[in-house]
């Protein structure tokens, strides 16, 4: 491949190399995903194996804080292998990362229980979630920087959002392999020692990962650097020490990043989260629906990254950041009345008010479930909010004590609050669980052949499609707008950010808002917001990249 970066490439078939580096790079943002939801889907076993003298509720807890510990490490794991890369190569930084991140992967299934070597199992299991949290945030920028670098000008945006396919092919991924040991073991001997083998087989992709990455040659454009001797000795100081590269990286995270992770979360996870936790619709219902919305809408990505490189990278993410903000409320909207029709009838005819003095109620924010509520005007809301009840708040006298009322009948707010309303909202007209009108499917196939399903995956599609128009082209975006010698640490940082903190704290940001104030389409003005500041920012002080020439930038235009 030619190292030429001024030459215009004409559309052309991938060469065999090319196709290499795609899914050498691809394979760990792969094993990112197929971690992801593997830990997240199975995280109640994972507590039960390692956090055993718990109660159930503390198990999960400290099995989400265990997860939790991977993303908050993320962003150091940038800095750390973003300067590595910067320094020493992209390759050999690449081929760490995916052995440190597939190696801990692999041991957490074959690591012991609390039963077998006591409070040293969970100590290990989150010193590797830690360890894969790291790797994690190398792996992302390598991949980006490696196929970006490798691309033939004009076509990096069409090149990189193949990496962007990655979620979509490690969620499903990881479903599959989860039900179909589930089936062939049963739910007992899963639940035993089966959970274990999904990770086991994580050997498989790492083997292959390393296999390919190790015999693949260096990017041209660091070769090009390091022949020219104008590599960064300090990468990290000058990438965020220097008001010139600090000030490129802020406008990534706030013009680019941080809407592009709001619009992603709320497409994918919050929508999800929205079906099972709001409208009450059943675990495997849900994944089935979001599966198909995703298997319709991952070839987008492509769409919208080819797209990027004829019309810039701006318009498109710019774009799917305004038109997300813009629908959200109506397509959120729709997605109630056809999933849990009996739901959005009791928002419009039953009447719940929780009454309390204002001073009696905190802050319902619980981003990983640690928190205990025990002030009445908190208990209330939380509880409200977990059974989906639209409410009204008004102000009580200062002192008073909290109260609620469905349709004028009081509830009391003591142990059996939580029972107590349930009974009375389902007899005012508020669905019971497993009720009729609650969207079900009984089988991956069978959701085509039902109208509301199809409906309900067409919406869900839709936000999918979103999805893809503010990720696609993201990655190409970010490696253009800084210089070969510090590409690797710039990017990576405002991603990781962006991406594990605005994205990671959507689904308990919006919960608590919508806990505060009765509405369950409250928590979407968080995403609105974060996607209406990028559109903004982005529009007014992003510059478009996609005709820069990468071999030569130094970050001086």
């Amino acid at each position: 491949m030619s190292s030429s970066a001024g030459a215009a490439a004409a559309p052309r078939p991938m060469s065999p190399e090319e196709k290499r580096v795609i899914l050498a790079s691809s394979l760990g943002t792969v094993f990112e995903w197929y971690d992801f939801y593997l830990y997240g889907s199975l995280a109640a076993m994972i507590g039960a194996q390692f956090f055993a003298p718990f109660d159930t509720n503390t198990r999960a807890i400290f099995a989400l804080l265990a997860f939790a510990a991977g993303f908050l490490v993320r962003p150091f794991g940038a800095l750390v292998f973003g300067r590595l890369g910067d320094m020493v190569g992209r390759k050999y930084t690449f081929l760490v990362t995916i052995l440190i991140m597939g190696t801990s992967t692999f041991l957490v299934g074959l690591l012991p229980s609390y039963a077998t070597i006591g409070w040293l199992a969970p100590v290990i299991l989150i010193a590797l979630r830690m360890l894969q949290g790291l790797a994690l945030g190398g792996e992302y920028g390598g991949a980006a920087v490696y196929v970006a670098e490798h691309a033939p000008a004009g076509r990096r945006g069409f090149y990189t959002s193949w990496i962007q396919t990655t979620a979509t092919v490690g969620l499903l991924l990881s479903l599959l392999v989860i039900l179909t040991i589930r089936l062939y073991l049963g739910e007992a001997e899963f639940a035993s020692w089966g959970w274990r083998i999904p990770f086991l087989l994580s050997i498989f992709l790492l083997a292959i990962s390393v296999w390919i990455r190790l015999q693949m040659n260096e990017s041209p454009a660091f070769q090009k650097m390091k022949a020219e001797g104008t590599g960064s000795k300090a990468p990290l100081s000058e990438a965020f020490g220097q008001w010139k590269n600090a000030k490129i990286a802020l406008l990534a995270l706030f013009g680019l990043t941080a809407g592009q992770a709001v619009v992603w979360y709320t497409g994918q996870f919050y929508a999800l989260f929205f079906l099972q936790s709001i409208l009450k619709v059943d675990l495997f219902t849900a994944n089935v629906l979001i599966a198909w919305s995703l298997i319709l809408g991952t070839g987008f990505f492509i769409v919208f990254g080819a797209l990027s490189d004829k019309i810039g990278r701006k318009p498109i993410i710019l774009a799917g950041c305004l038109i997300a903000a813009v629908t959200f409320f109506p397509l959120f909207g729709a997605l109630t009345k056809a999933a849990n029709p009996t739901l959005a009838k009791a928002h419009d005819t039953v009447k719940v008010v929780l009454t309390a003095d204002p001073a009696g109620c905190g802050n319902v924010f619980n981003p990983v479930g640690t928190r205990v509520f025990t002030a009445p005007c908190d208990v209330s809301r939380v509880a409200l909010a977990n059974a989906a009840i639209k409410y009204d708040f008004a102000n009580g006298p200062a002192g008073s004590a909290a109260a609620v009322t469905v349709n004028g009948t009081p509830i009391a707010i003591d142990a059996q609050f939580a029972a107590n309303l349930g009974r009375a909202t389902q007899a005012a007209g508020y669905p019971a669980p497993g009720d009729a009108q609650i969207i079900k499917v009984n089988g991956f196939f069978s959701a085509l052949f039902s109208g509301r399903s199809l409906w309900i995956i067409g919406i869900l599609t839709v936000l999918v499609i979103y999805v893809t128009m503010v990720y696609g082209p993201i990655a190409a975006a970010l490696v253009e707008l800084f210089p070969t010698r510090i590409r690797y640490t710039a990017m990576s940082l405002p991603y990781h950010i962006g991406n594990g903190w605005f994205g990671g704290l959507l689904p308990a940001t919006s919960f608590a808002m919508v806990a505060a104030t009765g509405d369950i389409y409250y928590g979407l003005w968080y995403p609105i917001v974060i996607a209406m500041m990028t559109f903004v920012i982005g529009l007014l002080f992003v510059p478009e990249t996609k005709d820069r020439d990468i071999f030569t930038y130094d970050g001086n235009k």
